[in-house]
């Protein structure tokens, strides 16, 4: 599996996310700059989690304008499978990859806990090792997860079946519905906001996250 990891100015979850797919898939991602303004030849774009410029503005809304983005979007309409993590959710939202924003949690305070998902649609490329209705528990890190959407846009999602995760009997941030993780039209697109590349080896202390990443490199291998 061909894959590229695309690092922002304070990204902090780039590593993470390529020590994952390197250990699951076998094969070591690219790790590219956001100043590139293209993306070499692959199967997987990852944008990580982190604080890309530090959150200033409006998280995500700086890194969107980052030249590599032009490629992202490019590549990702086209049909190549692209997971946004935490910040790279974020990142996706305001590239309009995905609806809705992500935004300051409720309870207006950091939240960096594992909390219970349950996964709604089994049948994604990132999400077919899991079955449906499955609990998983997954870290979450961020401040601004708080899934919001209008309520037009919400009942697509909910009626096409394109929320993947939900927070289960725990929502860290007040999102809509419980919305944890959502996928694009196509299904080539999810961004979630807990992290499962740091449940991806026991050593972590979880293996929870791994079937995503199993699913990405059976189907992309």
């Amino acid at each position: 599996m061909r894959s590229a990891v695309i690092v922002f100015p304070a990204s902090n979850c780039d590593r993470d996310v390529a020590v994952a797919i390197e250990k699951i898939s076998g094969t070591k991602p690219h790790m590219v700059w956001h100043k590139d303004t293209e993306l070499p030849d692959v199967d997987l774009i990852v944008l990580p989690g982190g604080f890309s410029y530090g959150d200033y503005l409006r998280c995500g809304a700086m890194a969107n304008q980052s030249p590599i983005m032009k490629d992202v979007v490019k590549r990702a309409k086209a049909g190549t499978p692209t997971l946004g993590i935490c910040n790279g959710f974020q990142i996706l939202a305001e590239s309009g990859l995905l609806p809705g924003v992500l935004m300051r949690n409720a309870g207006l305070h950091f939240v960096c806990r594992t909390v219970p998902l349950k996964v709604e649609n089994a049948d994604t490329v990132f999400t077919r090792k899991y079955g449906a209705g499955q609990t998983i528990n997954v870290p979450v890190a961020h401040h601004d997860g708080n899934y919001f959407a209008d309520t037009q846009t919400l009942s697509r999602l909910e009626g096409e079946g394109r929320v993947a995760f939900r927070y289960a009997n725990d929502n860290p941030n007040g999102s809509l519905n419980d919305i944890a993780g959502i996928v694009n039209e196509a299904g080539n697109v999810l961004g979630l906001m807990p992290h499962p590349e740091r449940v991806a080896d026991p050593k972590l202390g979880g293996m929870d996250g791994a079937p995503l990443f199993q699913a990405l490199t059976e189907a992309l291998s």
